[in-house]
């Protein structure tokens, strides 16, 4: 009891530092907790979305599950068949249950064989001409899940062997014949006859999204009731054998969690291995499986990513962990080595701190999962670096796993923060007065060379990096997905604390120069300052550690995110070329396609004659495109990829642009830099010509055209157009100039074909060689969303064949988890590193100042004042805090310079277009250091109070502490 009576006084005596101590385990905790939450929580979102997404481009549920089997007999009997449907059936059943989903709609169709059918009142000749086979199909629940649009559904409770049936429109133009005309198999064996009465005619339902059933997909089938089909062509054996089975579920896939993904996909392939080849051939579709399963892929690259971004933090946090314990232990030194000289054993007294560790990560860990998910959100609001929009809250629930991380983090922390009492009680109350007579020492960190050793191994690795990035490989497998090296994030930190430390090192000798040339003319106040900061380096080592890693880190972030973001966000704009673009319908003379294995399927000679050379369009209005809601400029944009061109050096393919050059500039996006010149320069120099032409720099050069040079021009079909050459150019908004699959290392530079780009003007084009569909490039007004234009294409009933919006790319790129784990656990890392050094920077100044009031009394009474006692702090802060953060302004710019460009190696070689480009943005650097210079004053006015309630007068009277 004695114990734990001495243990709460002594942290109570300490509760600030303690309370600090605190803080950081919290944070901590709550760091590595977010971990499994985050990457739980942006993989489901993005799962549920993908999952929508496929909803919408392919039309299908995702929760879509389809099972289809042939019925083969084989050698089984037909009770052996029977039993076997029934097992079937009973599986597919407790198929929601084994996937762990909610069924919201379930669906079984069954067929028989195909038979010829006639009609009842036919004639002989008739008879004898008519060839249409059809077969009996089934649905449960018919009348629910098809449309009724002539007739009635059958009744089916008919029992004098007449089979109601309800078929389609285009059965029954093939019967000839209406409703109400009944129509007979006979059995050739054994003449037995099957009588069907067509009392309806039904359409697929367009308002059930779950069936996904649709009936002209089985246009020659005769639908009756289940039961019927049941009990005659199921339970008793028939002159119709039974032919196909289908068991059709839509899972409510919202139910989803990615913990079940193991489950999904073991679950599908179970439902594949039981299906095939039990009753005949079998196939199992889940459209959703194979965006599922690669999810699995996903979410180990997303963990190792949220690793090495969460590294620098980490060591932040460990960093802050050390130095308050570390200070709590300095402070408590001479209790130790009094403890020691009095008898109590080392194990004593790291018994007590462990004590103290424990209850306070316990506490940590009572409260830092919950900081974890408040961290979370803020993760997924994040939008860039330091960026948060309105964007749906992430679904975040505590779970095992957070749990365990973040026992574990506790463990490791409580671990780190003994190593200081550890070292402590060692020292005897002898060896303690040495070490303080000894203070001026060389650290740990300098000892050891770790700076330089941290420095050679991440110099190792950039150039490492800098040869895979000189070799122009392909390093991205995935062109529309981002793949990121984790060592990308975590050897610019390893350079920043090395060349930190580095300059630590060297920044004592720099102060003993200057305290050694002006030593004749330092005030006492200088003097002083210059005197404790040079003897003392070590005593200031940690706080400019932090502030150092912290400004350094945060700019390599903010540039780094920046980066990023904005060539993602370069290459869609300059794919999409505009806001928006459209292709709407032309009307044409363009004979209709053959029907696939129709009859004739060669041409003959005539039709061949007879079909026009090139196709005739009719121009819609374009007026009406301008007019759109939304729209602020709208261009008519001609691209012909399969063009081909002559000139003096040669020929070849060329894709060839048609443009107004007064609204193609207007619309079109072009990242400054690109081009020699402004791209309206260009635009301006083709204007007064109508012949006038821009080509591609790949033909320049091959061709040896130059500005001045005629050009022709065509495609399959026409004749040649002339054309003359008037610029060059490198890029152009939607043109693709680098070669198609890239470029490998072992290919000869002469062997490389590169695209062809031709841009002229849109009219010449039209009246010298055709007038076909060109695309409508849009503008969008600064107040307008996508949505309003797609409102008014549909009102306006304009008909689109296709549609390409950047906005929406945009959308999508920005939610992509790996992008979204880059900007929020960047955003957040300098966020919790801005905290930490807070605290960091108030607890050291604090304690320093409180240890050094005899040295102040000291002062005082040789005759310094209070205001010069007061500038000798400020001139402290300068050459130590202030110093510190300009070493990492520099050291965060180094860091920029050297390792950000490296993130070229996270997209795709072949698909980089614009060329990648190191962007930094004024507004980061602003943001930067307003929070450091409001960290640092806060600090500063803290340390001023404390300093004038210091009873500075008294400080000899008590003698040391």
């Amino acid at each position: 009891m004695a114990l734990w009576t001495m243990i709460f006084r002594k942290m109570a005596k300490n509760r600030w530092l303690q309370l600090n101590l605190w803080f950081g385990l919290t944070i901590c905790v709550a760091l590595f907790s977010s971990m499994p939450l985050y990457s739980h929580a942006i993989l489901q979102r993005t799962l549920t979305k993908e999952l929508q997404q496929l909803q919408k481009d392919q039309n299908i549920y995702p929760g879509y599950i389809r099972a289809a089997t042939s019925v083969s007999p084989g050698e089984r009997t037909f009770d052996q068949t029977r039993n076997m449907i029934a097992q079937a059936d009973r599986y597919m059943e407790n198929a929601p249950r084994r996937f762990g989903l909610d069924a919201q709609s379930y669906l079984v169709s069954r067929s028989t064989q195909s038979f010829r059918v006639f009609p009842a009142d036919g004639s002989e000749r008739e008879l004898k001409e008519m060839n249409v086979s059809g077969s009996f199909r089934t649905l449960t629940d018919l009348e629910k899940r098809v449309r009724l649009i002539d007739g009635r559904f059958p009744d089916p409770g008919r029992s004098d062997g007449v089979y109601e049936a309800v078929v389609t429109q285009k059965f029954i133009i093939d019967l000839k014949r209406d409703l109400d005309h009944e129509f007979v198999y006979t059995n050739k064996d054994t003449g037995e006859k099957i009588r069907v009465l067509v009392v309806g005619l039904v359409e697929s339902s367009p308002q059930n999204i779950y069936d996904q059933f649709n009936v002209e997909s089985y246009n020659s089938s005769f639908y009756i009731p289940f039961e019927r089909f049941e009990q005659d062509f199921v339970q008793k054996e028939s002159v119709l054998k039974l032919s196909s089975i289908t068991w059709q579920y839509s899972l409510d896939y919202e139910q989803l969690n990615i913990d079940d993904i193991a489950n999904f996909t073991g679950q599908s392939q179970a439902m594949t291995n039981y299906f095939t080849m039990r009753l005949g051939i079998a196939s199992v579709d889940i459209p959703a499986k194979n965006p599922i399963q690669s999810y699995t892929e996903k979410k180990e690259k997303l963990d190792i990513m949220l690793w090495s971004l969460y590294s620098p933090v980490m060591f932040m946090l460990a960093f802050y962990l050390y130095m308050a314990a570390n200070l709590i232990i300095e402070r408590q030194k001479t209790e130790i080595s009094v403890l020691r000289s009095r008898g109590a054993s080392r194990l004593q007294i790291m018994l007590v701190f462990t004590v103290e560790s424990v209850i306070l990560g316990l506490l940590a860990l009572l409260v830092g999962p919950f900081v974890g998910v408040y961290f979370t959100k803020i993760l997924g609001a994040s939008n860039g670096f330091l960026e948060f929009v309105q964007r749906s809250s992430l679904d975040v629930a505590l779970n095992s796993a957070s749990y365990k991380v973040a026992a574990a983090a506790v463990v490791g922390s409580i671990i780190l923060i003994l190593v200081p009492a550890f070292l402590a009680t060692r020292i005897s109350i002898v060896g303690h007065k040495q070490q303080l007579a000894r203070s001026s020492k060389m650290s740990f960190w300098h000892k050891t060379g770790i700076d330089l050793i941290l420095l050679a191994v991440s110099i190792y690795l950039l150039v490492g990096f800098n040869k895979r990035l000189d070799q122009l490989q392909q390093l991205a497998l995935d062109p529309t997905a981002l793949q990121v090296d984790p060592l990308l994030f975590f050897m610019p930190a390893l350079f920043a604390l090395g060349c930190g430390l580095l300059l630590l090192r060297i920044y004592p000798w720099l102060i003993k120069l200057i305290y050694w040339i002006g030593r004749r003319w330092w005030t006492p106040a200088l003097y002083s300052t210059l005197l404790q900061i040079s003897r003392s380096s070590t005593q200031y080592l940690t706080i400019k550690v932090f502030l150092i890693m912290t400004v350094a880190m945060g700019l390599f972030s903010a540039n780094a995110a920046r980066t990023i973001n904005g060539n993602m966000e370069d290459a869609i704009h300059y794919t999409t070329g505009s806001d928006i673009q459209l292709q709407i319908h032309w009307d044409n003379d363009a004979p209709p396609p053959a029907m696939s294995g129709g009859p004739g399927g060669a041409e003959s000679p005539e039709d061949a004659a007879a079909k026009p050379k090139v196709i005739t369009y009719t121009e819609p209005s374009f007026i009406q495109m301008t007019e759109l809601a939304g729209v602020d400029k709208a261009a008519r944009v001609f691209r012909k990829p399969d063009a081909s061109f002559s000139a003096s050096g040669g020929d070849s393919a060329t894709t060839l642009y048609g443009i107004d050059t007064l609204d193609f500039g207007n619309v079109s996006w072009m990242r400054s830099g690109l081009l020699d010149h402004h791209i309206n320069s260009y635009l301006n120099l083709i204007a007064s010509d109508p012949k006038a032409v821009l080509i591609s720099r790949s033909i320049a050069d091959k061709y040896q055209v130059k500005p001045g040079d005629p050009i022709s021009v065509k495609w399959s079909g026409l004749d040649n157009a002339g054309f003359t050459v008037y610029g060059i150019i490198d890029y152009w908004p939607g043109w693709n100039p680098l070669p198609v699959g890239g470029v490998s290392e072992d290919q000869d530079d002469e062997n490389v074909r590169l695209p062809n780009l031709i841009v002229g003007h849109l009219s010449y084009i039209q009246n010298h060689l055709a007038l076909e569909p060109y695309e409508v490039w849009i503008k969008l007004k600064e107040d307008a969303t996508s949505k309003v234009i797609y409102d008014d294409l549909i009102k306006k009933e304009i008909p689109v064949e296709e549609l390409v919006d950047a906005n929406q790319q945009l959308i999508r790129s920005k939610n992509d988890p790996f992008r979204l784990a880059i900007n929020g656990v960047m955003t957040l890392g300098f966020v919790i590193s801005m905290m930490i050094s807070f605290f960091g920077f108030l607890l050291f100044w604090v304690l320093t100042l409180a240890g050094r009031t005899l040295q102040f009394g000291i002062l005082r009474a040789m005759g310094i004042s209070f205001m010069q006692i007061i500038g000798m702090l400020l001139s402290e802060q300068l050459l130590t805090s202030a110093a510190a953060i300009l070493m990492g302004v520099w050291i965060g710019n180094t860091v920029s310079d050297l390792f950000v460009p490296l993130f070229q190696l996270s997209f795709s070689a072949a698909e980089q277009v614009p060329p990648f480009e190191i962007i930094h943005q004024l507004s980061d650097y602003v943001q930067l250091y307003s929070v450091v210079g409001v960290m640092l004053l806060i600090g500063l006015i803290v340390i001023g109070v404390r300093v004038s309630r210091m009873k500075i007068t008294q400080a000899l009277k008590l003698g040391e502490d």
